[in-house]
């Protein structure tokens, strides 16, 4: 049974996420205030975290930030509607999705769902190559692990979804909708700009810029040398 963790200081929300989860076979747990997440967090107990963005004692920013310096569980952020702002930062920050408030559970629950499904695809193939080279980067998609010029890059789990994709089709441009279906395991919406958002701390994390080139009006595509 997978563990989520609710970090929300809204008690009645709280409640009403926790009874329709668990509900659909997930195993949540809840914590009112920032700090009180950030321990949770670093637990290692979970699978999946839904943080709200604005909490007391410490917001959700500042505990993503906390979390980000020594794991990589996936994160789903909380934000308010139409606050892009906190939104792009809080994916900047590596926050692996977002849903805003007001948010109904059925849509929260697919959002966990899979990002679940695709740790849980990862995790399966065993008839994959054990690893995937392209230029200086290694991934092993097994062990969710990467590396660039043998050095470990720490990614999320989105992250790490995106750059597997590309690396997949290296040298292929692969267009944004590609690119959500597969790695986020949902359509890209209207306006969404969690990709690009995504696919700029990765290019950040490998140190080189070009190997992930902007095709505009088309995607992205990774380079091969």
């Amino acid at each position: 049974m997978s563990r989520v963790l609710l970090v929300d200081d809204d008690a009645l929300l709280t409640e009403l996420l926790t009874e329709y989860l668990s509900t659909e076979g997930l195993n949540v747990h809840s914590v009112p205030d920032g700090e009180s997440g950030v321990q949770e967090i670093l637990s290692g107990q979970y699978d999946v975290v839904v943080l709200d963005s604005m909490m007391p004692k410490m917001n959700g920013l500042d505990v993503l930030k906390n979390v980000r310096a020594q794991s990589t569980v996936p994160i789903i952020m909380l934000t308010a509607k139409g606050d892009d702002i906190d939104r792009i930062i809080g994916l900047e920050m590596g926050a692996d999705d977002y849903v805003p408030k007001p948010c109904t559970p059925r849509e929260l629950l697919a959002r966990i769902n899979a990002i679940l499904r695709r740790a849980q695809h990862s995790g399966e193939q065993n008839n994959a190559p054990n690893s995937i080279s392209v230029s200086d980067v290694v991934l092993y998609p097994a062990k969710r692990q990467a590396s660039v010029k043998d050095t470990p890059l720490e990614l999320t789990s989105t992250e790490f979804n995106l750059l597997e994709v590309l690396m997949r089709h290296a040298g292929q441009v692969v267009s944004k909708e590609t690119l959500s279906v597969e790695a986020l395991d949902r359509k890209l919406a209207k306006f969404d700009r969690s990709i690009d958002v995504h696919i700029s701390s990765i290019r950040h994390k490998l140190g080189d810029a070009s190997l992930i080139q902007t095709v505009r009006g088309l995607g992205y595509l990774f380079v091969k040398n």
